[in-house]
């Protein structure tokens, strides 16, 4: 009878201890990714970070500015808090959010450039404008006058190329193309007379005296633009990683198109635009050019898996894609540009 009574205490005692069986939450999987320059096509990922998308997604992510990025936007008057810029030499990172074109022309200019694939894009068309002294009225006055853009291999220098032609100019001959020119002090000093810029430089032109002289997305110019780059060395053995990012990716496009409030908070946490009117334009042109995502599918020749989105996506993420990602007329041939 006490054994029987003994032997019933030590199971009371291993239920109480062990208690009831609970489902461990699996922990968040650590990922760098940095954000490049300092841009509207930005923002979706920042709002990923800020919103818990990346959470959501199962993802612990670390995204970061870099110093020369900061520097180009402080000269128009963006300050990027500094919690939220880092050195990097590309290396180190498994993702970055940059531009498919200016990749393409490093990885087959510089022996030592990173080797990256694009598996997403969120800009396919260019989107940029031209910014100009006040006194430039048409577009035709820039023929024979210095143009500016980031730096060699850039968008804005592609996009600088390819409008050039569209004016049917010589690029090297009926127009000087200046590197470091895409901030407002250099307008203002008198070294240039215009230069290719974003939706920020665009929202704030008006503020600070320069006109708004050309939309480039008039011209429908296909480029691999802003997007999500990632080391193919890394990729190959993180494929379940990229596409839980993708996937954070649709949803935060998503996120933005139905909630402005999380973009104006973003804007304001990242890149220290608080202006309301500066703010909104700035979200309109975020969402227009986000809703140009193009997720690209990518096969392995060894047997990876699919970078296929999951299903349990954003409530909005589907509609998004049908009406966004529906087939297309393809370009004849994309704009063929020696830079």
């Amino acid at each position: 009878m006490m054994r029987s009574v003994a032997v019933w205490v030590l199971i009371a005692c291993a239920l109480f201890v062990s208690g009831p069986v609970r489902a461990q939450t699996p922990p968040l999987i650590p990922l760098e990714v940095g954000l490049g320059d300092v841009s509207l096509t930005k923002l979706i990922f920042l709002v990923a970070y800020d919103a818990g998308v990346y959470t959501k997604d199962g993802l612990d992510v670390h995204q970061y500015i870099t110093p020369r990025a900061a520097e180009v936007v402080r000269r128009s008057g963006v300050i990027v808090p500094p919690q939220f810029i880092r050195t990097s030499t590309g290396n180190d990172v498994p993702i970055t959010i940059e531009g498919g074109s200016p990749r393409l022309v490093e990885m087959t200019t510089s022996a030592l450039a990173p080797d990256r694939v694009i598996i997403a894009t969120t800009d396919n068309t260019a989107r940029f404008h031209i910014i100009s002294r006040s006194d430039i009225t048409s577009p035709e006055q820039l023929k024979g006058k210095r143009l500016g853009y980031t730096e060699f291999g850039a968008i804005t220098q592609l996009m600088a190329i390819a409008w050039a032609q569209k004016m049917g100019w010589k690029p090297d001959r009926d127009i000087s193309l200046l590197a470091d020119g895409t901030a407002f002090d250099v307008l203002k000093s008198g070294r240039e007379d215009a230069f290719v810029g974003d939706e920020i430089t665009q929202a704030m032109a008006a503020q600070l005296g320069y006109r708004d002289l050309v939309d480039l997305s008039t011209y429908h110019i296909p480029l691999a633009g802003s997007g999500v780059n990632a080391s193919r060395s890394w990729l190959r053995d993180h494929h379940d990683v990229a596409a839980r990012f993708i996937k954070a990716t649709v949803d935060a496009i998503a996120l933005v198109k139905t909630n402005k409030a999380v973009a104006f908070a973003s804007l304001a946490k990242w890149y220290g635009i608080t202006d309301p009117c500066a703010a909104r334009t700035d979200v309109r042109a975020g969402r227009r050019s986000a809703a140009q995502a193009v997720l690209l599918r990518r096969r392995h020749q060894r047997s990876d898996g699919d970078l296929s989105l999951p299903r349990n996506a954003h409530p909005q993420t589907g509609r998004l894609l049908r009406r966004e990602l529906r087939p297309r007329p393809r370009p004849k041939r994309l704009h063929r540009l020696a830079l």
